[in-house]
């Protein structure tokens, strides 16, 4: 028999982690081009083609492979089996060699043994992958004609069109794989990442820039040098046919990005390290859509509660479009800065001025500025979450333990300037005792607080607090951040008849455009004008127009109410599943935040098998909730028999110690300790 055998060369621009990486250049040629070169050395195949996609993006790919004369196809980025498909039906092989543009260092040597094993033997796949022995970077698959046309026929998965071969393994039992005598697979000679590039260079560095090596060079190399390869030996083999799109851009932001992102809360590692989607596509009521295109119904902070109306509101929406028409910035100023101003006073009696601005720090931060300067002095006493300005970490200059009950464990004061120590002093909420203390010692001219954490005030603690800064002539100020608009049309302190100074509304405000308010008493509030408090993007229109039709929406949906009643629902049914499998469950945060967590040693084992047997059920969930009036009774029954299932394999686990089950799931990070 005749063997026509072509090698596929599957190769792209838009790689998630590594944009471009193929015509990165090694020497003086791209990736591609050495790969290329590479593999045509060998006498047994027929041509080397590249497999691309139709996308815009790689329409520079496809110019570059033409002038160099290279045969390319171009098809659908994700179904990579159709592509390959495609192409042997036009050049009609009788086998093919697949191989990913990522491993310039791709081998003819072990491409000719593995085609004289398939021809010799008549194997339908033969590899060097099943199991990995070879350094990852010289994966070669060879396999028959008709076990692609097989594949392209049957393969139904999304997995198997877009790794080409899993479907031929799978359904092949005539099959070989080329092993070496001591196993190197856990170096990495392949591209995804920038980290995986610096090992190329330095690898060829030490094969002296030349483009035709063997492998067994390159093994020499990693006997003699292998601390040239701790720069990347941690990453995972085939980690990308691992991880969703969104967690392969999540590791290309963690190289550029400080912190990967922009709000902690928003880290995948929150809630599932490798797995959590991470980024989304399109949002609309409580239902998000990954980078994949799946959709998941949002039973976690919808957007850390910015959206008490559901993602994507169409009055707000409309309002907002109508807005950017007529122009969202100018040099005046925005009249619906006057309205919002005059309607939040309406809606809190006992207030008669409004400063704005787009962030909770940003507010919280021009709340302390505006109280300072009328009380002239600089001490401050603190309880809950307020952000992330110097003012608030300066607690933790001191001792690094002062906020561990408000915000994070031990958070280093780093870059905060050191004469703010002793300038702010937590205390604990309920503790009116140690409050009394703290205001007394330290002269104490401002109270900054949340009005609830995750559990009420007890004794009257609020009111207590009230009277206190009152006696002292202490600016007393409330962080709703949070609270606000949740349960009642306005701040929560309304709920408990205690009236603070000044009071900050953000989240919901805007129902996820950025908008933040300071209320406030007149003589207080006019102490802005005695200290510079000034912002370009503070003008900006969106927030304004968007914060007016939010509360139109929430007083003519009684929002606060929808939300409180599913919170109790929820709380109701926490307490019920967990009863009836005998587990201990702690219930707490308002009605429209509820949380819980189980009293148990492996809480947050457990934690994050709730947030993962969620996640395979299409729901993003912890084990709290930020409620919306787009949540219904019917994602809430799908929840509830998700939440059922969950529930009695944490009993199994506390009662047989089957905590193995766990161990290949991640743990999530320890984060906020706040519930509200």
């Amino acid at each position: 028999m005749k063997h026509k055998i072509i090698v596929i060369i599957q190769a792209r621009l838009g790689s998630i982690r590594y944009p471009s990486k193929v015509l990165e250049k090694l020497g003086r040629k791209t990736l591609i081009e050495i790969i290329i070169e590479r593999l045509s050395k060998s006498k047994l195949i027929e041509k080397v083609v590249v497999a691309t996609t139709n996308k815009q993006k790689d329409k520079r790919l496809i110019s570059f492979l033409k002038k160099k004369k290279i045969y390319t196809y171009a098809g659908n980025e994700k179904n990579v089996l159709s592509r390959y498909y495609a192409l042997a039906k036009k050049l009609k092989p009788t086998h093919i060699v697949r191989v990913c543009g990522d491993c310039p260092f791709s081998d003819y040597k072990i491409l000719d043994t593995l085609i004289k094993k398939i021809k010799d033997n008549n194997y339908d796949y033969v590899s060097n992958i099943n199991p990995p022995t070879f350094p990852d970077g010289f994966d070669l698959e060879v396999f028959s004609y008709k076990s692609l046309v097989k594949a392209a026929k049957k393969a139904k998965s999304d997995y198997d069109r877009e790794h080409v071969t899993p479907y031929i393994i799978r359904n092949t039992k005539n099959s070989f794989n080329f092993s070496l005598s001591k196993d190197y697979s856990k170096y990495r000679l392949t591209i995804d990442e920038p980290k995986d590039f610096i090992v190329i260079k330095n690898t060829f560095k030490k094969l002296k820039y030349k483009n035709y090596f063997s492998y067994k060079d390159v093994l020499k190399v990693i006997n003699k040098y292998p601390k040239i390869f701790d720069e990347n030996i941690s990453i995972e083999r085939n980690l990308g046919s691992k991880i969703s799109t969104g967690q392969k851009l999540w590791s290309r932001a963690k190289n550029i990005i400080p912190g990967g992102n922009m709000l902690l809360s928003k880290r995948p590692e929150m809630f599932l390290p490798n797995l959590w989607p991470t980024y989304f596509s399109k949002s609309k009521g409580c239902n998000v859509w990954d980078l994949d295109g799946k959709k998941y119904v949002d039973f976690a902070s919808m957007s850390v509660g910015t959206n008490i109306l559901g993602y994507a509101n169409p009055q707000v929406d409309r309002a907002v479009k109508k807005a950017i028409n007529n122009g969202n910035m100018s040099s005046l100023n925005c009249p619906e800065e006057v309205h919002l101003a005059e309607k939040l006073i309406k809606i809190h009696k006992g207030f008669d001025m409004v400063r704005f601005a787009k962030t909770g720090g940003e507010a919280n931060s021009i709340a302390i500025r505006i109280a300072r300067a009328y009380t002239k002095k600089d001490n401050v006493a603190i309880c809950g979450y307020h952000g992330w300005h110097d003012w608030y970490l300066s607690a933790n200059i001191s001792s690094s333990k002062n906020l561990n009950q408000h915000l994070l464990p031990g958070l280093s004061a780093s870059g905060v300037p050191k004469k703010l120590k002793n300038t702010v002093f937590p205390f604990e909420y309920n503790d009116i005792k140690r409050f009394i203390q703290i205001c007394k010692k330290n002269k104490i001219g401002v109270v900054k607080m949340e009005v609830y954490r995750n559990i009420s005030p007890k004794n009257n603690f609020l009111k207590k607090i009230r009277d206190f800064c009152t006696r002292k002539k202490i600016v007393l100020i409330f962080d709703e951040c949070t609270s606000g608009f949740r349960e009642t049309f306005g701040g929560l302190h309304k709920k408990y008849n205690v009236l603070p100074d000044l009071c900050i509304f953000g989240k919901a405000l805007g129902n996820g455009y950025p908008i933040t308010a300071i209320i406030g008493k007149k003589n207080i509030m006019q102490s802005a004008q005695s200290t510079f408090i000034s912002s370009t993007f503070w003008t900006e229109r969106t927030g304004y127009v968007a914060a007016l039709k939010t509360l139109e929406e929430m007083e003519k949906k009684k929002s606060w109410k929808k939300i409180c009643n599913l919170g109790k629902m929820i709380k109701k049914q926490w307490i019920k599943s967990a009863k009836k499998y005998n587990i201990k469950i702690n219930v707490t945060g308002l009605d429209a935040i509820p949380s819980f967590s189980i009293n148990s040693k492996e809480w947050i084992k457990y934690k994050s098998y709730f947030t993962y047997i969620m996640l395979k059920n299409k729901i993003l969930a912890s084990n709290y909730i930020f409620l919306s009036t787009s949540h219904n009774k019917k994602n809430l029954k799908k929840y509830f028999k998700v939440l059922d299932k969950i529930f009695m394999m944490i009993s199994q686990f506390e009662l047989k110690n089957g905590l193995e089950k766990l161990r290949k799931i991640p743990e999530c990070h320890v984060g906020f300790k706040r519930l509200n």
